[in-house]
């Protein structure tokens, strides 16, 4: 399973995520290609190879028109514009959710709701782009497991739209509710709300490099100020060996038997977007013998408030069981199969170097299939047996 390790000794931001994942391999065009697709406009990408005290890192920038720089935008309007993009289901569901936890720690630190939210800073077209692409360039490589440590913040204040503000910014600290973090000796803010806002929503744990993590390559993205210590962010891609995870895991669980069933799919698609790594219902018997459904969701322990806050406000439930787990997974790669229709990335679970199932991608068939107008369940036949 390919896994992220990110260093924030110097801070984290979204241009520098997206610097490293360029550091990493993201192909230059196929990120641009990608921005390309989002509906907005009055930006230049900027993208160059810098030396920051004796480290070459991948600097990354979003230029923008004066006209741009202080549109405000609210959560309707981002969701409108994240899902009028040609992305997959996966970049927009994890876009969308970075956008929602930001907005409720905004909404929570000003006294109101998440609708009402009005963005500043983080709704302008370079922190759409910085949220957005760190979730595309994340999929495009393949990397499926998040991990962040020695995250430093900075100290001092920060001007922004309200004013003269304290290191960490309220959202930002809001944000950092539950991740271990330090503020360090520098006085500049080091992790922007942007950065928090995707550390607390894509990863999957905190501190120590994960059990088990084995790195393959080092990389860097680079920040935009000159300090006295490397202003980077260094991040290790490697996979997770098979084997039990001993990260924070959490299964919640409740029996219900008293709300509207329409509701479980709306419920379902929230927790996903909030993080869940699953979710299931299973047909239970309660007492007097009412049908009922016990309701249960896997989850990062990071997670567990704002799984719980979603279950009690969603549901009709008024409990909740939660238990610490451990489970096994397999090493994952992923390759691309070549089929009489154009190539379909294929994932290939191994357990103890034996391959034990080929997973073709099914965006990928689909669009075969339509393209091709041949069935689809003979595209994911030829991805399964070609590789």
């Amino acid at each position: 399973m390919r896994a992220m390790y990110i260093s924030g000794f110097s801070g984290v931001s979204g241009n520098m995520l997206i610097g490293a994942l360029l550091d990493a391999g993201l192909p230059e065009e196929r990120f641009r290609n990608m921005v390309s697709a989002l509906p907005i406009s009055g930006y230049a990408l900027k993208i160059e190879s810098v030396v920051k005290l004796g480290i070459k890192a991948t600097h990354f920038d979003v230029e923008l028109d004066p006209s741009e720089q202080h549109v405000h935008r609210h959560l309707a309007d981002i969701i409108k514009l994240i899902n009028a993009a040609d992305l997959s289901d996966g970049v927009k569901t994890r876009s969308i959710a970075v956008f929602t936890k930001l907005a409720e720690a905004e909404a929570k630190v000003h006294g109101t709701t998440v609708e009402k939210i009005h963005f500043h800073e983080v709704g302008a077209v370079d922190a759409v782009i910085d949220i957005v692409g760190t979730v595309f360039g994340l999929e495009a490589l393949g990397i499926e497991k998040l991990y962040a440590g020695s995250l430093r913040t900075g100290h001092g204040f920060v001007e922004c739209a309200h004013g003269s503000m304290p290191i960490p910014a309220p959202a930002t600290a809001e944000l950092l509710n539950g991740i271990p973090y330090l503020q360090g000796e520098i006085e500049k803010e080091l992790l922007t709300p942007t950065g928090a806002a995707l550390i607390a929503t894509l990863c999957d744990g905190f501190g120590d490099r994960p059990e088990g993590f084995i790195s393959e390559k080092t990389i860097y993205g680079a920040g935009g100020w000159d300090l006295d210590i490397p202003n980077v962010l260094r991040a290790e891609i490697g996979h997770l060996r098979c084997g039990t995870e001993s990260s924070n895991r959490l299964l919640l669980e409740t029996n219900i038997d008293d709300c509207n069933p329409q509701v479980f799919d709306y419920v379902m698609e929230k927790l996903f977007a909030a993080g869940a790594l699953d979710v299931w219902m299973t047909p239970i018997q309660m007492k007097k013998n009412r049908p009922a459904v016990k309701l249960s969701v896997l989850a990062p322990a990071v997670l567990r408030n704002d799984v719980e806050m979603i279950l009690f406000t969603e549901t009709t439930t008024i409990g909740i069981r939660r238990t610490s787990v451990e489970r096994t997974v397999l090493d994952r790669r992923e390759e691309t199969a070549a089929t009489p229709w154009g190539p379909v990335r294929v994932k290939i679970s191994s357990f103890n170097g034996t391959a034990c199932s080929v997973t073709p991608e099914l965006d990928d068939c689909r669009r075969l299939a339509a393209e091709n107008r041949v069935p689809l369940k003979t595209v994911l036949k030829a991805a399964g047996q070609t590789r």
